[in-house]
């Protein structure tokens, strides 16, 4: 008889909200207090095992006159909302290459609330990524590799990328679909792919998913089922453009007890239905549409901020007849 895995759960899975951070990409980040500290005391309440509060952007090209404080991520922001007593649920920040002074801002681990580093780099970045994953590792932090927009990587590129980043400190190797285009057949190669050079190094994959196509759980799910243990989401999939994984759907397909659906459900509830008719998230037509064309969103986003926001058939055309 066949066996039936989806009734039982895989223990050594690890879940990290990004709600702040990618949410923040809609707002310039300028979520208030009360928002950030409802997500991170909800994120501990349900079992989170890390929560991404923002990024470590460089303040000579994100002024702090323009974007809130979830873009910087300062010690005295953080011990604000998450304190500095010892807890279960550990905090994440996002390093962009090329985007972060990380040899200033990023201090020592032991100055730092924070626990972990997630570099995040395109492909031409590579060796800016390699340095800022050693730094930060030499400075105590646990670090990831997410590499982005993998649509738009040649194979023998992402080849020699992976075979970089699985030579560095770096404790994870991340899949993401920043244009949210994939479809599991596509996930399934990826994971297979990242996982071989993961293999007999100590080090996990992770997924990042988008949801232009509205598939950002689907394709998580299928990372899971190839051996991905490593899990973005976000509260009611808040996030850039078409938004991302919704955790309540991941905790809800995970069945570890440890998670708390509940807390993650009232959170929605509370804040964030309200939230979602201040700032537009979600799958709308021109996500579709530049996912469609392999095109990053960001024309998506630029579209429906102008008052042609539902001329979708015009924009449709812009990248058909290019």
């Amino acid at each position: 008889m066949n066996k039936a895995p989806w009734v039982s759960y895989r223990p050594e899975i690890k879940v990290l909200d990004c709600s702040i951070r990618d949410g923040g990409l809609i707002n310039n980040h300028l979520f208030d207090d009360k928002l950030v500290k409802a997500v991170f005391d909800t994120c501990v309440e349900a079992g989170i095992d890390y929560v991404e509060v923002g990024y470590k952007g460089d303040k000579k090209i994100f002024a702090p006159d323009k974007f809130g404080a979830w873009k910087h991520c300062n010690e005295d922001d953080l011990k604000r909302i998450v304190g500095e007593e010892e807890r279960a649920t550990k905090i994440s920040v996002m390093a962009d290459a090329e985007k972060t002074d990380y040899k200033r801002d990023i201090l020592p681990k032991d100055q730092s609330v924070i626990d972990q580093i997630r570099v995040a780099t395109y492909i031409h970045q590579i060796p800016t990524a390699v340095d800022m994953i050693k730094d930060a590792s030499d400075k105590g932090y646990e670090v990831t590799a997410n590499l982005m927009a993998l649509s738009a990587v040649k194979d023998n590129e992402l080849l020699e990328a992976l075979d970089i980043l699985s030579d560095t400190p770096a404790s994870t190797l991340v899949i993401v679909d920043s244009f949210g285009v994939f479809y599991s057949e596509q996930i399934r190669d990826y994971a297979k792919r990242f996982l071989k050079f993961a293999k007999g190094t100590g080090k996990e994959v992770g997924i990042h998913a988008h949801n232009n196509l509205q598939l950002a759980f689907a394709n998580t799910i299928e990372a899971i089922i190839c051996g991905v243990n490593r899990l973005d989401a976000t509260i009611y999939g808040i996030g850039r453009g078409a938004g991302n994984c919704p955790l309540e759907l991941l905790l809800s397909f995970l069945r570890n007890p440890k998670f708390n659906l509940r807390a993650v459900l009232k959170c929605i509830q509370d804040h964030f239905l309200e939230l979602r008719q201040e700032i537009e998230w979600g799958c709308l037509i021109p996500y579709l549409i530049t996912a469609h064309f392999n095109q990053h969103p960001r024309a998506a986003i630029e579209l429906r901020s102008s008052d042609k926001k539902d001329n979708f058939v015009e924009f449709y055309d812009r990248w058909s007849d290019a």
